[in-house]
C-alpha cells in the first residue's frame, strides 16, 4: 500500500500537466460553444445532485420529527398519570 502512495505521488510531481487535463477542456477555446454546453451540464447535475439530496434530508427530518412524535405519545399514553 505504501508502495503505491509512492508512486502515486512520483507520478503526480512528474506527470506533464497535460495528462490532468480533460479531453474536453484541454487548449479550448473558453468562449467557444461547447465551453458553453459544458458548463451547463456541469450547473445542471449540480442542480440536480442538489435537489435529490435535499429531498432525501427532507424525507429523513420528517421521518425523524415523526418517530418521536410517535414515542412521545405512546410513553404519554403508557404513563400512570394518564
Amino acid at each position: 500500500m505504501k508502495s503505491l502512495r509512492k508512486i502515486l505521488f512520483a507520478l503526480g510531481l512528474l506527470a506533464p500537466a497535460k495528462i490532468f487535463a480533460c479531453a474536453a477542456c484541454y487548449g479550448a477555446n473558453i468562449d467557444s460553444p461547447m465551453a458553453d454546453g459544458m458548463n451547463w451540464a456541469i450547473l445542471t447535475l449540480g442542480v440536480v445532485i442538489t435537489t435529490v439530496l435535499g429531498g432525501f434530508m427532507t424525507f429523513l427530518i420528517y421521518a425523524i420529527r415523526k418517530s418521536e412524535a410517535l414515542t412521545a405519545a405512546a410513553e404519554k399514553k403508557n404513563s400512570p398519570g394518564a
